[in-house]
């Protein structure tokens, strides 16, 4: 495992531990699915995935108040991936918010939009579902209210901002989790700098000036919508709301949305990372 450690100040009593540990992609499959998943997970599988998973957990039960897990735990959607959720998630200590990946049915080869999340969505539940929340979840840990909200294709919707002024009246300082980091210059700059090759950054929020660089498919697909500009605002303007945890881009990065809002970017743990954060 490759632990980070960071920090976070807020006043608390008590300190809490968060393990935030995102991007999996661990890939199960079973005779209940088809020829091409088990083509997936011959390709994609590996032990050391499961090995990094399993460290994870235990290191968060022996050291930490919660595991928050922001996505892409899984490949794609299988039957034996749902089993394989409702096992992991059924222990108390992990909190989990879905991915992209989550709803990819064979990693790449459609157009994954909302009526695509939704139809993988409602597969996922005829097998028995994941055994807690993928669009919307929240949890209380030592004082602090973490809050997962399904960004998973670089939108958000008015109901979740709806639902995150409803949790922000509980008067709680708010931890959010959720796949996609919000865009921020120094973490666009960071991308390009370290990936120029990349088409695009993979960020939530990114305005017209910068989409500029992405490719033409890139900047279609990420382009922010109102609802989304909406909670971004929100978000920056709420002040119960402490941090976020997010991924998705395969690498390590802490930057802040504003002078009070920290962004916290952990690498794959498929690679090992994870980020032990102390909240005080």
């Amino acid at each position: 495992m490759k632990l980070l450690k960071s920090t976070l100040h807020i006043g608390l009593e008590k300190p809490v531990k968060l393990l935030h540990v995102t991007d999996s992609h661990i890939s199960y499959v079973d005779d209940y699915d088809d020829e091409r998943k088990h083509a997936l997970a011959a390709r994609l599988g590996s032990p050391e995935k499961e090995k990094y998973l399993y460290e994870h957990i235990a290191y968060a039960k022996a050291n930490c108040d919660a595991l928050v897990h922001t996505g892409d735990l899984f490949d794609f959607v299988s039957h034996a991936n749902t089993v394989k959720a409702r096992e992991l998630l059924a222990d108390e200590h992990f909190f989990f918010i879905a991915g992209n990946h989550e709803y990819s049915q064979y990693v790449g080869e459609a157009w994954e939009d909302k009526a695509y999340r939704m139809n993988s969505y409602m597969q996922i539940e005829r097998d028995g579902g994941f055994g807690v929340p993928m669009l919307w979840n929240t949890k209380i840990v030592g004082g602090v209210n973490i809050v997962g909200i399904d960004n998973s294709y670089y939108l958000f919707e008015d109901w979740q901002l709806h639902r995150l002024k409803k949790e922000a009246e509980k008067g709680l300082p708010i931890i959010l989790a959720f796949h996609d980091p919000i865009f921020e210059q120094s973490l666009y700059d960071y991308h390009y700098e370290h990936m120029p090759y990349e088409s695009c950054t993979y960020l939530t929020g990114v305005d017209e000036e910068h989409l500029a660089r992405y490719s033409e498919f890139r900047a279609y697909q990420q382009r922010p919508d109102a609802p989304t500009l909406r909670m971004i605002d929100y978000i920056k303007s709420e002040p119960m709301i402490k941090a976020i945890l997010t991924g998705h881009v395969h690498f390590n990065y802490e930057s802040n949305l504003t002078d009070t809002l920290p962004q916290f970017v952990t690498g794959g743990a498929y690679d090992g990372y994870a980020r032990e954060l102390t909240i005080d």
